[in-house]
């Protein structure tokens, strides 16, 4: 796969998988990555749970980003109307909010099954990628492995899965 060459909208769970598995610096340098406040804010949260080298510095990160976007109220009463039967959690609301009023050629990555749902539904399966080939892309391979629901395949399977149940 060739590189995307515009923003990539990540949700908390691509952050700290980022991370994790020390890949942050080379994700974040060979994209325009952006995301939300709430997720942000989200990455704060749970620390309590991570080893040392898990958590992640509010500054660092937000320096690391393209963009922190915010996202009104307008803008999540849309997802809303949308999202009838999805339960996203308040991150991927946000994302989701925060996208559809783009007009560039953003891509997603988030493993999150109800903000996939919400994706295919919305007709974006196309902008769906996992953690995995964004990180092929820019040449890097983890030391250590993703977990499943950052791979290619898993992306893969789980889209073919939603489209079916969603009748697309």
């Amino acid at each position: 796969m060739a590189k995307h060459p515009g923003p990539v909208l990540v949700d908390t769970n691509v952050i700290l998988e980022s991370y994790r598995i020390g890949a942050w610096r080379a994700f974040s340098g060979g994209y325009s990555v952006e995301t939300v406040e709430d997720c942000v804010t989200e990455t704060q949260t749970g620390f309590q749970r991570r080893r040392t080298e898990e958590l992640i510095d509010s500054a660092a990160l937000r320096t690391s980003l393209a963009a922190v976007h915010d996202v009104g109220d307008r803008e999540r009463a849309e997802v809303l109307l949308r999202a009838s039967g999805i339960n996203l959690d308040i991150g991927e609301h946000s994302l989701w909010a925060h996208a559809l009023i783009r007009t560039d050629g953003w891509v997603l990555c988030g493993p999150d099954k109800a903000s996939l749902r919400f994706g295919v539904r919305s007709g974006f399966r196309d902008r769906l990628f996992a953690l995995e080939q964004l990180l092929d892309a820019v040449g890097y391979r983890p030391k250590q492995p993703l977990k499943t629901a950052y791979t290619s395949k898993w992306l893969a399977n789980t889209l073919s899965e939603l489209v079916i149940s969603e009748g697309i």
